[in-house]
């Protein structure tokens, strides 16, 4: 039985991987879902599991770069609360005098500062690594110390808000898109996957490459697309609170409709995430920035002498870090709908243990985006689940710990047995 599954996962070329942090994020579902009574996997459970795993995500698919070049970023949760409560600053304080209180630029100029800000201060610390030759953990540690104090000196400790109403739909609390737009992305979504399969078949049939059984390319097509449709159809299965309605209808002096029911659809951070992802498995398969990147973290000195500018290389990739940090600080304040000092703490930690279970090596040389967004997702249905059962938070975080620990070893002993560096 075992020897036919592995030979059909062989024949469908699916990335054995893949299929294990998917089976581990099944498992976990299942287990924390017959724990909680069957609270843990309805719409509404797994709508909010995707709010609170965006962020780190996006987080996320910036370490996979920083990781692949064997550095690391420590700094990322304090640069995240120091730029979240800018941008709150921004916002709340100083916009308003300048472009009017409620102008639609508002949010507009706040986001664009904020990247702007994430990409200057990521570089910097990206300068002092690849020029100055300051360790990446130095440079960072030092970064989360600064950063973290920086984020308390702008506000004084105390809670910015309340942000503009624009901005806060980014958060996907209050902003998604509806069913007949989420149906919608899901169609394109699955003609892009079949174009996908079909271009990839072509191009490998015009190279002379080997090619999976046609059957076997429509069982794939048909899984992806599954999950594509699945996926959508649970977000559209959450329905907004009928008091919610009530309170819109009131409030434009109309009465709700008995028995009158809308769904929320796909967050709008979500569409971010998926957005992010797609732009940065772009950049590391199909760009020469992304062929560098993998080169440097293979083997360092052969790039340098193969001449690529490591020095200047490990500054973009910083830079690229600390933009992606500034977009997740987005989400997490949007979310919330107000900046506070403590935002983004210990972020970094979680979003290197997604970096690390997705099968990111810290070695070097070895990582994908798909696989840090499924650690992600890991992490916070772990998370989520132990807080839904009473798990104390210390001994959530041992078990984080843990996890983190383990997952590295069934790296190690995969990299072995597959003969991967």
């Amino acid at each position: 039985m075992s020897n036919g599954l592995g030979k059909l996962i062989k024949t469908l070329q699916i990335d054995t991987r893949l299929l294990g942090m998917v089976g581990a994020f099944v498992l976990i579902a299942v287990v924390f879902n017959f724990a909680t009574g069957g609270t843990f996997l309805t719409p509404r459970n797994l709508f909010t599991l995707t709010l609170q795993t965006a962020s780190v995500a996006v987080m996320a698919t910036g370490m996979v770069f920083v990781i692949v070049t064997r550095n690391i970023d420590l700094s990322i949760g304090s640069l995240l609360g120091v730029i979240g409560m800018i941008m709150g600053l921004l916002q709340a304080q100083i916009l308003p005098d300048i472009v009017g209180f409620g102008s639609p630029s508002i949010w507009i100029i706040t986001l664009i500062a904020g990247v702007v800000l994430g990409a200057a201060v990521g570089g910097f610390q990206g300068w002092l690594i690849g020029y100055l030759a300051i360790p990446s953990f130095i440079v960072t540690l030092g970064g989360l110390l600064i950063w973290r104090g920086g984020a308390w000196w702008v506000s004084k400790g105390t809670t910015i808000s309340p942000l503009d109403p624009t901005f806060v739909k980014l958060g996907g609390a209050t902003g998604t898109i509806g069913v007949t737009a989420s149906w919608i992305l899901a169609i394109v979504g699955s003609a892009l996957t079949v174009w996908f399969l079909v271009n990839t078949r072509r191009k490998h049939i015009s190279h002379n490459f080997a090619v999976k059984p046609l059957w076997a390319e429509f069982a794939l097509g048909a899984i992806l697309v599954g999950a594509i449709c699945g996926i959508t159809a649970i977000m559209n299965a959450y329905l907004v609170p009928s008091r919610i309605l009530e309170r819109r209808f009131a409030a434009e002096g109309l009465e709700m409709p008995e028995g009158y029911t809308e769904a929320y659809g796909f967050p709008i951070s979500v569409l971010i995430v998926l957005a992010v992802a797609i732009v940065m498995t772009v950049v590391a398969k199909k760009t020469r920035f992304g062929r560098y990147i993998f080169a440097m973290g293979g083997n360092p000195d052969a790039a340098e002498l193969s001449g690529i500018n490591t020095r200047l290389l490990t500054v973009k990739v910083f830079a690229l870090m600390g933009a992606l940090t500034a977009i997740a600080g987005v989400i997490a304040s949007a979310r919330l709908g107000s900046a506070g000092s403590s935002l983004g703490e210990l972020d970094e930690l979680r979003v290197i243990a997604a970096a690390v279970i997705g099968g990111t090596a810290l070695a070097g040389g070895v990582g994908t985006i798909y696989g840090a967004i499924l650690g992600a997702l890991i992490m916070q249905a772990l998370v989520s689940g132990m807080g839904m059962v009473g798990v104390d938070s210390p001994l959530q975080n041992m078990i984080v710990g843990g996890v983190l620990i383990f997952a590295v070893w069934v790296d190690i002993v995969y990299r072995r047995k597959t003969g991967d560096s």
